[in-house]
């Protein structure tokens, strides 16, 4: 956030471990305190900074009660799963905002949040953030198209206060200094487990390729670079190596190597590393008729052994590397990932220090969003308020389209209402055939009168619904219009099937994307709204 531009003020985390790190690598004019936000109400925060309103909150309530792969005490799906509190810490998040009323917030998590308890806390989230007048979408960040060379993806929940006009993108773009030049070779990185990636895209090897070799249990806390091996490395790799080397990982200014120690293996994993192939797991290792050591439930670990591979994408680095670690092993020696090389394929720069124990650097490195997903975050951020601040809540020249379109407001609510109404009766095949100029006075007129709903949210209503009040919208004939909405999206059932010809028009490239995200519609509306 800081490199997107934004004065931080303070950052709170009940991790101790957390806040040492962040103390080490921070300025000290940033509060940070380790502190339980269950037992630390905003308004204490609000005494110490002096302040009551800032711009944006950012933060990630705790996952575990959300994870797919959590296995050690229940389970978040299916037949084991368990009660677990840290469920509804998302509301303690969520005090932070009303307290506050920042213009924007985002919340990460993984993307078990959308189906944890058959999803009943991915509409709690929004529902409930919705009810503190917030415009709320919910979008999945993949981090390799942010230029973060590991397949991780994460679900984002972005609020936008209700006064402010104007859609969120729904699709990131990468952090000004994500990219370098695109590979030379087109054929290396094409793709990555079915996975299309963009040119310059780094693979693992361009994180981690300059590392001095380590044998399982070598390796010390602080030492020189080779920087003989990093110039080969270069020479060797070529340009995306030399981008994500040099303007990703600063290498260049951080004064010594840090964390780069080998965790100890015993003999038999290490006998069962030396058996994989470059890229393969355990169970592909067993199908091709390795003999394996290991004893575990072939149905339950089928990667309980992953030796990564150079050319392609990492797998997600996650807190349980802090366990064992054996889902990543080297591509090329014979050991697990250390601290350093987990904590460049999350784009964490050489200079940014660990200075705790190596089990806690593995758990924070993997807890966090990498450095270059939340710049790419803070970066849309930080266009999105500066197009409201720039013109005076109008959108300016040059901005994404979800800015917004300067036409397409409807002239009074009364010919909005009529011009809603006309499509709100129609099924989907009699929606198709409505005739574009009519159909897109329609969905403007939609927009005019429900500004608080986001387009984004048309596609996923999920499966509650709640009766509302007809005096939310007091215009004749409108009271069965809204008589229910679905909680997850907020839009009243009857315009479910507006909402899904809309996105249908607009994939088909029938209808514009300053159409479909018509901020002067919306504009108008929550005008209105206020008077």
């Amino acid at each position: 956030m800081e490199r997107a531009g934004f004065k931080v003020l303070a950052a709170i985390d009940f991790n101790p471990e957390a806040i040492a790190t962040f103390k080490a690598n921070f300025s000290k004019d940033t509060l940070a305190l380790h502190k339980d936000l269950t037992r630390f109400p905003p308004d204490k925060l609000a005494a110490k900074l002096g302040v009551n309103q800032v711009d944006v909150i950012v933060g990630g309530p705790p996952c575990q009660g959300y994870s797919t792969v959590r296995q050690v005490d229940a389970a978040n799906h299916g037949s084991r799963v368990k009660r677990d509190k840290r469920r509804y810490l998302f509301r303690v998040y969520l005090d932070y905002v009303a307290a506050f009323r920042p213009r924007v917030f985002v919340m990460e998590n993984v993307l078990g949040l959308q189906s944890a308890a058959k999803g009943k806390f991915f509409t709690l989230v929004q529902s409930e953030a919705r009810k503190l007048g917030y415009r709320v979408q919910a979008q999945v960040e993949e981090s390799w198209k942010l230029g973060v060379p590991q397949k991780r993806r994460r679900q984002l929940v972005i609020g936008v206060r209700n006064d402010l006009p104007g859609y969120f993108p729904s699709d990131l773009e990468p952090a000004q200094r994500a990219f370098g030049a695109p590979v030379s070779d087109p054929a290396r990185l094409a793709t990555s487990d079915s996975v299309a990636l963009k040119p310059g895209t780094p693979a693992l090897w361009d994180a981690i390729g300059d590392l001095p070799s380590l044998n399982a249990g070598e390796g010390i806390e602080e030492r020189d670079y080779d920087f003989a091996l990093r110039e080969r490395f270069l020479a060797e790799r070529g340009a995306p190596a030399r981008h994500y080397l040099e303007r990703v990982l600063e290498a260049g200014i951080a004064p010594r190597l840090t964390a780069h120690r080998a965790r100890p293996h015993n003999d038999r994993d290490l006998r069962d590393f030396a058996r994989l192939c470059e890229g393969e797991n355990a169970d592909q290792a067993l199908a091709r008729g390795e003999t394996m050591e290991f004893p575990y439930d072939r149905n339950v670990f089928l990667d309980r052994y992953t030796r990564q591979h150079r050319e392609r994408l990492c797998s997600t680095i996650v807190a349980h590397l802090a366990k064992d670690g054996l889902m990543f092993i080297h591509p090329t020696q014979n050991r697990t990932l250390t601290p350093r090389e987990a904590a460049r394929v999350q784009s964490f720069p050489d200079w940014f220090r660990f200075p705790v124990a190596r089990t806690h650097q593995f758990r924070l490195i993997g807890n966090a969003v990498p450095p270059l997903v939340a710049e790419a975050v803070g970066e849309e951020v930080r266009k999105f308020l500066a197009s409201r601040e720039t013109t005076g809540e109008e959108t300016s020249a040059g901005t994404r389209p979800h800015a917004g379109s300067e036409t397409g407001a409807p002239p009074t609510r009364p010919a909005a209402a009529r011009d809603l109404e006309r499509l709100a009766r129609l099924d989907r095949r009699a929606l198709r055939a409505v005739p574009p100029e009519e159909f897109l006075r329609g969905w403007h007129a939609l927009l005019f009168l429900f500004p608080g709903l986001h387009p984004d949210n048309a596609l996923d209503h999920g499966h509650d619904i709640e009766g509302i009040s007809p005096d939310q919208l007091t215009l004749p004939t409108f009271e069965e219009i809204l008589a229910r909405r679905y909680i997850r999206s907020g839009w009243p059932v009857m315009l479910e099937s507006l909402g899904g010809e809309a996105w249908r028009r607009f994939r088909a490239h029938e209808m514009s994307e300053e159409d479909f995200y018509c901020v002067a519609a919306q504009r108008a509306g929550l005008a209105r709204s206020v008077r």
